[in-house]
């Protein structure tokens, strides 16, 4: 974890146990670690060499961890001025790249990309490089970057940024396609499925899109292909596209680990449940107490209510659910989610 600040595991697990046990020496720190006495004195003075640890005054042979706000906080800011100075190198980078001799006429508003390793790059670097949200739209016939591939995906999502994904009904088809639907479900990524998907596309935060160059045969001697859009009005219709395949695809959801489309489905016992306490005016939070429950599963099962219901808000979702029967059916099964009087 603080392998950014420049440790490296040892190390860190050396200042760990510093600070969580007080003052060791380095035949202690090398019993608690598993390794040589030499070692482990070895990364007490590379620790005392970053400042991260002194000798305790009046004890010999022992170490006491410095506190850890003023000196990792110390590196870190190094790290900020590092990283804001890296910033600038890349936007001077970037301007010297449009006004120079590369930079012909539109080179700015797209980039060709040939060959497979380097589609796959751009591939990578657009979702490591988005803030916000991904969109994609997935054929059964991927040509570079197979999802079981598709490293970059996980570690977005591991920093906050959104999925939403069409997938064409063929990738269920394919070998493992229903495991890694399953894995992005995981992820709390947002999927849904159509009959046919018009092209392969890529938009990260509405900023830069991914698109190949050929149709799904590429045609005999092709070399793979991609373009890499980044112009306003482009953005904006494929954006479109997007949203509106969006719209017309069924939502998916994980039940018992199965991926399951929700066309003709129903809510589940745990759906009816928090449906029926949140329509008695329990918060999510509550209702996550009372059924033992995460909150962002609250949550999520919520939005697959809206989603099941076709609706955008949860007053809309009050009523769909009167108006289907939902609410009925869960009184039918004895209010299994109804607060009990006092």
């Amino acid at each position: 974890m603080l392998g950014f600040l420049g440790l490296d595991e040892r190390q860190e697990a050396a200042y760990r146990l510093l600070v969580g046990t007080g003052a060791m020496t380095a035949d202690e720190l090398a019993r608690r670690l598993g390794m040589k006495e030499r070692d482990a004195a070895d990364i007490l003075g590379s620790l005392e060499r970053l400042g991260l640890a002194a000798p305790a005054a009046g004890r010999g042979g022992h170490f006491l961890a410095a506190p850890p706000a003023l000196a990792l906080g110390a590196v870190l800011t190094q790290r900020r001025h590092e990283l804001k100075e890296a910033e600038l190198a890349v936007a001077a980078l970037a301007e010297e790249y449009r006004s120079g001799t590369a930079a012909t006429a539109g080179n700015d508003l797209s980039e060709v990309v040939t060959g497979a390793a380097a589609v796959r790059r751009r591939f990578e670097q657009l979702q490591l490089g988005a803030e916000r949200e991904v969109l994609a739209l997935i054929s059964g016939t991927p040509e570079v970057v197979q999802s079981a591939d598709n490293a970059a995906e996980p570690l977005a999502v591991s920093r906050g940024v959104t999925y939403r994904v069409v997938v064409e009904r063929a990738v269920l088809d394919l070998p493992g396609g229903v495991a890694e639907l399953a894995e992005a479900l995981e992820r709390e990524e947002q999927v849904r499925v159509v009959d046919r998907v018009p092209i392969r596309l890529l938009i990260a935060d509405r900023r830069a899109a991914l698109l190949p160059l050929y149709g799904s045969g590429g045609g005999a001697g092709r070399e793979v292909g991609a373009l890499v859009v980044r112009a306003e009005g482009v953005l904006e219709a494929l954006v479109a596209l997007f949203e509106g395949l969006w719209e017309r695809a069924l939502p998916v959801r994980l039940t018992a680990g199965a991926v399951e489309l929700w066309q003709d489905a129903e809510p589940d016992d745990t759906d009816l449940r928090i449906l029926s306490l949140l329509l008695v005016g329990l918060t999510d939070a509550s209702v996550a107490k009372q059924l033992e429950v995460g909150l962002r599963t609250v949550q999520r099962r919520v939005k697959r209510l809206m989603d099941l219901a076709g609706v955008t808000t949860r007053m809309q979702l009050g009523w769909q659910a009167y108006e289907r029967g939902w609410v009925a059916r869960e009184r039918e099964r004895g209010g299994q989610g109804a607060p009990q009087g006092q």
